[in-house]
């Protein structure tokens, strides 16, 4: 890193830390929990104190959509999310004859609407506390013991909330406070979800990687869908309602959303072992990954689609990696690290009886990072499949583990297989999943190649797995002799239990079978010795910090419901200020006819009707992360007036702090949505849907 960038990066994470953390949680800052909202700022700095009603309203038209986020958008069951979170269902629906992810597609009557295999849509009903649950499974366990158990009360939790019911109930342990707070939360499930209306690939991710993660933007990054039962859409009286003109300035404007992980409560010992993790295995990985495919870009069809759709996922996930790497070496956000470690520690250290509770939590977690860092290589590679990047590899170890798995009392099983969540692995494991044979084929043999080079040809599962071939050998006739890539094959070695897999000759099959002891035994090794060690130690320091501070801190983003809050607004960019939007106008500019700065012809044709003016993206200070991509933006009133898509690269160290001053979060304008189906796809009929 050159000296002007180190320097730039010091003063930028330097006025951050003191404008956010030393005053506080800020206005816009924190991913809150419903029950836990920060009310006296609400009420102090906007006059506004969302009471009992407003609180179930959102709750209830705020929806998981797969790892995204959605919201129910009519009372027929509609859902709106972004295009970028459906590109498996619509590269999935693609054909040569109706290329859906290229073209777009809009259904013109429920006969016409495109189901999602294997996409679900979760909505939220209730929650409860369940710590004391949690806590009196666990309590005087360690290591593997203390593991086991807490698996074990989770997955009775969670199989006493679903009462059999699992087509249309998920219930789950959401771990919040890194351990200090178990919450049960029940789920409606829709599993028969069906696509209504995107826009082409062209328009929805305009500017392609170069402009992810920027700003000035113009995506149409919009999705429809529908949520379908017993044959027909889903009544949803909550729903929420647009608000047509969008967001107005000095607006109080809310993010109902489903945030994936950040990471803000990681001891210093945490985040010195994941900056070594990012720089030496994530992002080489991931820049191998995108050299491949812009390789298979270069072929014909269909592995050029097929190299384009994983391309995307690939350099989002490699911007991502970049953003944190370049935030963990910011002297100024380990200085504040180390402050705010030292200040807790010292909490504890003047009070005896806490002291005595919570004993040494940071020496606890930095020993187990040394275990990490031996083991964490050979884990991801191995324990989590990604030497074998393959789908028939992944179904191939469910099928293997199914039978073993469901043959165990529940709160026995490895997590993945609880009762609760079999329904959905079975569904996905039967749906049909188009694949291109030559595609995998080379993805296989990079990553047996990544494999050995990482793990050296001398490794028992390389030597195992490639014998005396080469990556490119072993992949050919894994992937050329194996039936997986067939839907019936995948569902009559389910259903067929162990009899049926014990037969098999796949030579997937063959592969798990040869690599599971091993496998299974790193995965058991590094959940005791490592994360078991991590999550206990994690929940006395969570009794620290509640002892010091209360429930005045919001918990990490997990994957689940929460409430982001602020306005419009731009920032500075250097000496140049950023506005709050963009309008089509600027997105004629930016067309050069070349992807990816190319309008589709739709929008060099009929696009035209579309005022010059016409708002599309706008950005605001919400403190939001990935998952929050599909989230509505709403106002006080209740009414959706933007739908977020991504934040700016400054958000990127969003996953270990918020800076008020940079960070900000990109929303599509509901005008440019409504606009764009009626004048641009002929899809009156759904833009009235929208604004009954």
């Amino acid at each position: 890193m050159n000296q002007a960038r180190s320097a730039w990066l010091a003063a930028w994470a330097f006025a951050a830390m003191n404008a956010v953390w030393l005053s506080g949680a800020g206005a816009a800052e924190g991913m809150w929990t419903l029950d836990n909202l920060p009310r006296a700022a609400l009420k102090d700095q906007h006059g506004f104190e969302p009471d009992a009603a407003w609180l179930s309203h959102v709750r209830g038209a705020a929806v998981r959509v797969g790892g995204c986020s959605g919201s129910l958008v009519s009372a027929q069951g509609l859902v709106m999310t972004n295009h970028h979170c459906v590109t498996r269902c619509l590269a999935e629906l693609s054909t040569p004859q109706r290329p859906v992810k290229a073209a777009g597609y809009l259904a013109r009557g429920p006969q016409e609407e495109l189901a999602c295999a294997g996409l679900e849509v979760l909505q939220l009903q209730s929650e409860r506390d369940v710590t004391a649950d949690v806590q009196t499974a666990t309590q005087g366990l360690q290591g593997e013991a203390f593991q086991k158990a807490e698996d074990a009360v989770r997955a009775r939790l969670a199989r006493e909330c679903q009462q059999g019911q699992a087509a249309t109930r998920r219930c789950e342990v959401t771990v919040l406070y890194r351990g200090g707070q178990y919450v049960l939360k029940q789920y409606e499930r829709y599993s028969d979800v069906r696509l209504v209306w995107v826009p082409e690939d062209a328009v929805a991710s305009f500017g392609g990687d170069p402009d992810n993660f920027n700003f000035p933007r113009w995506c149409l990054d919009v999705a429809m869908l529908r949520l379908w039962r017993d044959g027909k859409p889903v009544n949803t009286p909550v729903h929420l309602r647009v608000e047509p003109a969008g967001p107005q300035a000095g607006e109080l404007l809310f993010i109902p959303g489903h945030p994936g992980q950040t990471q803000r409560s990681l001891t210093v010992a945490q985040l010195e072992r994941l900056r070594v993790r990012l720089a030496s295995q994530d992002i080489p990985a991931l820049s191998e990954s995108r050299g491949l495919l812009h390789q298979l870009a270069q072929r014909g069809e269909p592995t050029r689609t097929w190299a384009l759709q994983s391309m995307s996922g690939t350099e989002n996930g490699l911007k991502v990696s970049q953003g944190q790497l370049q935030a963990l070496f910011s002297p100024a956000l380990w200085d504040l690290k180390r402050r705010e470690e030292q200040a807790l520690k010292a909490h504890v250290a003047a009070k005896p009886e806490l002291r005595a509770r919570v004993g040494d939590p940071w020496a606890d977690i930095e020993r187990a990072q040394a275990l990490r860092a031996e083991l964490e290589t050979e884990y991801n590679l191995i324990a989590e499949g990604r030497a074998f990047s393959a789908p028939q590899f992944q179904s191939a170890r469910i099928l293997v583990r199914g039978p073993v798995e469901r043959a165990k009392p529940d709160g026995q099983r490895l997590r993945e297989f609880s009762e609760s969540s079999l329904s959905v692995m079975e569904r996905r494991i039967k749906a049909a999943s188009p694949m291109d044979l030559t595609f995998e084929r080379e993805r296989l043999e990079w990553s047996l190649t990544r494999m050995r080079s990482v793990l050296g040809p001398d490794h028992p599962v390389v030597k195992t797995v490639l014998g005396t071939k080469s990556p490119s050998q072993r992949a050919g006739e894994l992937i050329t002799e194996s039936k997986l890539h067939d839907a019936t094959e995948r569902a009559r070695l389910w259903d067929g239990g162990a009899a049926a897999v014990d037969a098999s000759a796949d030579p997937f099959i063959a592969l798990v079978r040869t690599t599971e002891a091993h496998a299974r035994g790193l995965r058991e090794r590094f959940e005791a010795q490592v994360l078991a060690v991590e999550r206990q130690a994690a929940q006395r320091l969570a009794l620290a910090q509640f002892d010091r501070d209360g429930l005045n801190r919001y918990p990490d983003a997990t994957g689940t419901l929460r409430l982001s809050f602020g306005t419009l607004k731009g920032w500075q960019e250097g000496q140049a200020a950023v506005g709050t939007h963009t309008t089509v106008a600027g997105l004629r500019a930016r067309h050069t006819g070349a992807a990816p700065f190319a309008m589709p012809n739709s929008w060099t044709t009929a696009g035209l009707a579309l005022p010059h003016e016409l708002p599309f993206n706008f950005v605001t200070d919400h403190d939001i992360i990935g998952g929050n991509s599909g989230s509505p933006m709403i106002n006080r009133q209740g009414r959706w007036v933007g739908l977020v898509f991504d934040g700016n690269r400054h958000s990127l160290g969003g996953s270990f702090f918020y800076d008020g001053a940079l960070n900000r979060a990109v929303s599509v304008h509901p005008a440019v949505i409504l606009q764009a189906l009626q004048r641009v796809y002929g899809g009156q009929g759904l833009a009235q849907e929208l604004m009954r």
